[in-house]
């Protein structure tokens, strides 16, 4: 309580600020919540528990308190996801002297006094009864202060819900039960099949080649396709680029954006279990007969590409082009041998980014693509000034800017034995400490608009027939999510299925 909820109470008094008005609150909150957390470890600690159980809290606790005091970020069931799914190169990124010290402060040293501590216990109801007694004095001063100060706890419980999930360690221990059940759920699910329907008309005069990016990251703000004062998309402002600029993610992580955004199950009626149960936009193009491959510098997949052919390329022995990390245009170089090998039917290629990833935003990009300086180079990012660290992040856009540039020129070269096209979509946005906010992660309904206004480009090559690009640049300010995402992509192949609805297809 005393190390662990800087950022708690914190914002706890953002909301109840320190006076006269607000003290008894703020006292009986602590008093409330201290006696929480004594009733959830006495019901769980005993002879054999107590000291494992006590020093795995304190370790877990402190990197859940160094991560929300240095980025103000939550630990929800989604974030444990992308916890477990970060693979080392980017959990390294994470690393930093201050997190040695959390750790060597709130965990190492109690820690140590927890082991070498010795204790006395008793047997039989000399063991049980001081347990329901001190779940019972906790359990009734918790009543007596809710109770004495309910008109406090009534807008503190309705009100200011968010507040919670910065309680440290009730709700990453909720959060983990959470993800634990959703996770029990998917495996146990059978996979329900949808599109079984699906086809695609024979008369299409051309084979199509289309590339599907999903970026890492990215804001929408920062490209200046959008009106970004900076000139972060130079290449891609030469290309006849059509970027919608009010488009929206059903997420604020990757874990849930990427396989939200293949599905046709829309952001307000995502769970977890039933989007990874189901079978999305791939599984229908690939039993249509489309040609799918998915290729990865992120992580992974997020259990997307699942039964498609996947190749990832955050190997150096698999990606030729590393510095030392392995760069997204890496996963360019064989793709012209892959679709010579294709003799027939259409091609869909999903190339997965690195993108923006942070905090190290200055990893993300080779060195002569850093034309805006002086650059954070540090995963600190609130030891940088706000212009460094925006220009760490601007580079990384101006790399993808270039990568994205060079996917549409790989795209011209098949221009006269297909119909081509480039679809990027960023999976989710950045909060770069505006309002003391740093990365993404927030619960969706609580993010600022900058971890969930994304960019979004599509381009298409000169054989791309019944596409009406005047229509499509007057629909560039209307309002778009990853909820059009699926149906956008059956119509670029022209499938005809039960599943795909005309209405949500951008085009």
């Amino acid at each position: 309580m005393a190390f662990d909820n800087v950022a708690f109470f914190i914002n706890v008094i953002k909301i109840y600020p320190v006076n006269i008005k607000n003290i008894g609150f703020l006292l009986s909150l602590i008093w409330g919540f201290t006696s929480v957390i004594i009733i959830l470890l006495t019901l769980v600690c005993y002879k054999s528990t107590i000291k494992p159980i006590s020093i795995t809290i304190l370790f877990i606790s402190s990197f859940t308190s160094y991560f929300m005091d240095s980025y103000n970020v939550v630990i929800d069931d989604t974030m444990i996801e992308n916890i477990i799914s970060t693979d080392i190169t980017e959990s390294l990124d994470l690393f930093s002297a201050r997190l040695v010290l959390y750790i060597s402060l709130l965990a190492v040293i109690p820690s140590y006094f927890i082991y070498q501590a010795d204790i006395t216990f008793n047997s039989g109801w000399q063991a049980v009864l001081p347990k329901l007694k001190t779940i019972g004095l906790a359990l009734f001063s918790t009543l007596l202060v809710v109770f004495i100060f309910s008109d406090f706890y009534s807008s503190f419980i309705r009100e200011h819900k968010p507040l919670r999930y910065y309680s440290n360690p009730s709700y990453y221990i909720f959060s983990l039960g959470k993800f634990v059940n959703s996770q029990f759920n998917t495996t146990t699910r059978r996979l329900t099949k949808i599109g079984l329907d699906a086809s695609i008309p024979t008369n299409n005069a051309k084979r199509k080649l289309i590339i599907f990016v999903v970026g890492e990251t990215a804001r929408a703000d920062r490209f200046s396709l959008n009106g970004y004062t900076r000139e972060t998309n130079p290449l891609l402002k030469q290309e006849a680029i059509i970027s919608f600029n009010n488009f929206w993610s059903c997420g604020t992580s990757t874990a849930t954006s990427v396989p939200c955004l293949f599905s046709n199950i829309t952001a307000s009626h995502y769970k977890k279990e039933i989007v990874r149960s189901t079978e999305n936009a791939l599984d229908v193009l690939n039993r249509a007969g489309v040609n799918v491959i998915w290729l990865d510098n992120n992580s992974d997949s997020k259990g997307v590409a699942l039964r498609v052919p996947y190749q990832s390329y955050k190997d150096s022995s698999i990606n030729p082009i590393c510095t030392p990390e392995c760069r997204d245009e890496g996963m360019l170089t064989n793709l012209q041998t892959y679709i010579d090998t294709q003799p027939t039917n259409d091609i869909l290629i999903i190339l997965h980014q690195m993108g923006n990833h942070g905090p190290a935003y200055y990893k993300r990009y080779p060195s002569e693509f850093e034309k805006f300086t002086p650059v954070c180079k540090t995963n600190q990012l609130e030891d940088c000034s706000n212009e460094a660290l925006n220009n760490a992040y601007d580079n990384a856009i101006l790399y993808t800017d270039y990568f994205l540039a060079k996917t549409i020129a790989l795209l011209k070269t098949n221009n006269a034995d297909f119909a081509t096209a480039l679809f990027y979509v960023s999976d989710h946005g950045e909060s770069l400490g505006e309002n003391g906010l740093y990365l993404h992660g927030l619960p969706h309904f609580i993010a600022p608009d900058t971890q969930t206004h994304v960019p979004a480009i599509i381009w298409f090559g000169d054989n791309f027939d019944a596409i009406n690009r005047t229509q499509l640049l007057k629909q560039q300010n209307e309002k778009y999510s990853h909820d059009h995402i699926f149906h956008t992509l059956l119509g670029l192949f022209k499938i005809k299925s039960s599943v795909y609805d005309p209405k949500m297809d951008i085009l």
